[in-house]
């Protein structure tokens, strides 16, 4: 019988897809369960075996000690050159989430019964936070950023887009992320600064973690659907719809109304006990890795000082050798004074921007992490809220209990007054299981979120750190090869001349006589002073000679 006779069809229905899930993770149990039953359904070919039973299919019945490469290896060797379509079918079938019978691992990989339709095909987004630019005037000037996104989700408009945003919308987006989601991990915006907030490297470093902080927050599985992100991205009138929304939500300001929907408020005090000590644990870790990170900091913000004070000397070494080749008069020592003083300001440069890329690359995700656990701890606060509240409301309920009970035992309420105590019981019951139910789901909630925290922390400091080294290498190869340069300048010109010109020896002025005995004496003189220049010559080209020997050995 072919697959086109086949009573499901081609591809399997959605129904006996997860009929078929726990009988293919349990195929032995299936077995014995489907032996005595009689078979009802008309026999099927081997391009149906992925969507029949294993109990129904002999070629799919395997022992328990045989390995899924072993069982791919027998199935492959029983199909022919006209089971064609049975590859096609498993493939489909795969596509569609089903096991098949190459091994549990990959079943267990492709069914993940917590794994949402809209999980799995999750949108895609790419913020990018670029043009800065200074607009006000004195006493309102700020810097306002051009946001475009790059993104494959149906909720917006269109695929691509850009808004002009300033600082103060990050922060909104942050704190209304915070309060809509209690228990995530918000990424938080860089911090405030008061003093250098114009300045150009101050600018670049915010602007790349603005970039950061929206493009996590585009990509975390439940930010990335919250009604704030979207108006933050895509409005054109940003402050009109920020005052529409906190209009229509009075309770935008503590958490949309989540606790006081519960009647429960935020003025829930008392003192926190821990009692998990899995929390526990985690406090404990991250005020340790908070003070580490912030120690490194320090002592990143250190090499940067030094590196721009390097670079400051750098520049008043230039400005010396400048000076000094302006007033030097001879031309063969004046030019490599200028050609050094022209590479201390080169060396300058390349100390300046390796600086900056030091606070770009590792910095920025030092103080990222410290800001996240920051974030950290807002949310263990939610959940030390949501604890009290619970509190509060199992106090409230067991004061209605007792009114009740005691209006109970008086037997001279009437009917009205029982029916409304009996209300307010099973009222501060409702609040009370809502409470607990809060404190619970916003538990498992941070248990996934400090899992990510750590997963994205490992990943971001090696993608840092490598930053941070490749940086460094190329800073010394370019240093090394300035250098190298300038050498080879000092040995030689474009023509091939030596770059630095030893004076010539010319001969003392011979001396003039008017008198006859001094003419009479002059060619005697003359001869002597030839000799005497003919053996300063000879000395000059074995001297010559000789280092051209010590050049060709070295």
């Amino acid at each position: 019988m072919d697959a086109e006779d086949s009573p499901w069809g081609d591809v399997p229905s959605r129904s006996s897809s997860h009929a078929n899930l726990p009988k293919a993770a349990e195929p032995d149990e299936q077995e014995i369960e489907t032996k005595p039953k009689p078979a009802q359904d008309p026999p099927l070919s081997p391009s149906a075996t992925p969507r029949s039973p294993p109990g129904r299919n002999p070629r799919t019945a395997r022992k328990p000690n045989q390995s899924p490469m072993s069982r791919s290896m027998i199935d492959s060797a029983d199909l022919g050159d006209d089971d064609r379509s049975s590859i096609n079918s498993r493939q489909r079938y795969a596509a569609a989430g089903h096991p098949s019978t190459g091994g549990r691992e990959n079943a267990r990989r492709q069914t993940q019964p917590s794994l949402s339709i809209e999980q799995a095909a999750r949108p895609s987004f790419d913020v990018t936070v670029g043009d800065p630019h200074k607009v006000g005037d004195l006493t309102s000037s700020h810097i306002v950023y051009q946001v475009r996104t790059k993104t494959s989700s149906k909720a917006y408009k269109q695929p691509e887009f850009d808004v002009s945003r300033r600082y103060r919308d990050f922060l909104w987006l942050y704190n209304s992320l915070h309060n809509s989601n209690p228990g995530v991990v918000v990424p938080p915006p860089p911090e405030k600064q008061a003093v250098g907030r114009f300045d150009t490297n101050f600018v670049e470093s915010r602007r790349a973690a603005l970039e950061k902080m929206l493009n996590k927050t585009a990509a975390h599985p439940i930010l990335q659907h919250d009604g704030d992100l979207k108006i933050f991205l895509e409005s054109d009138a940003f402050n009109m719809d920020v005052k529409h929304r906190e209009h229509k939500e009075p309770g935008l300001g503590e958490s949309k109304g989540m606790f006081s929907s519960l009647g429960l408020g935020s003025n829930a005090s008392g003192k926190f006990i821990e009692h998990d000590d899995w929390f526990h644990d985690r406090k404990v870790y991250l005020d340790a890795l908070e003070n580490q990170l912030k120690a490194l900091l320090r002592s990143i913000d250190a090499v940067v000082s030094q590196r721009k004070a390097l670079a400051e000397a750098a520049g008043d070494f230039s400005a010396s050798l400048h000076a000094l080749s302006a007033v030097e008069l001879s031309v063969s020592l004046s030019t490599p004074l200028e050609g050094l003083s022209d590479l201390q300001l080169r060396i300058r440069e390349l100390y300046e921007r390796q600086a900056q890329q030091d606070v770009l690359t590792l910095g920025i995700t030092v103080d990222e992490y410290i800001r996240l656990i920051g974030s950290v701890k807002t949310a263990f606060a939610q959940r030390q809220k949501s604890f009290h509240s619970w509190h509060s409301a199992e106090a409230e309920l067991q004061k209605r209990r007792a009114t009740q009970e005691k209006t109970l035992r008086s037997g001279k309420t009437q009917q009205d007054r029982l029916n409304q105590l009996q209300a307010d019981v099973s009222d501060g019951e409702r609040r009370s299981h809502q409470a607990r139910l809060l404190f619970e789901d916003m538990g498992r909630l941070m248990r996934s979120e400090l899992e990510r925290f750590e997963k994205e922390k490992v990943e971001d400091f090696k993608s840092g750190v490598e930053t941070f080294l490749e940086g460094a290498i190329e800073a010394q190869k370019e240093l090394i090869e300035l250098w190298e340069t300038f050498l080879m300048q000092l040995d030689a010109d474009e023509d091939g001349e030596p770059f630095y010109k030893p004076p010539a020896i010319s001969p003392a002025p011979i001396p003039q006589r008017n008198d006859q005995q001094s003419g009479e004496e002059q060619p005697q003189g003359q001869q002597q002073l030839g000799k005497a220049l003919r053996g300063t010559e000879s000395e000059i080209e074995q001297s010559t000679a000789a280092t051209a020997t010590i050049e060709q050995e070295e």
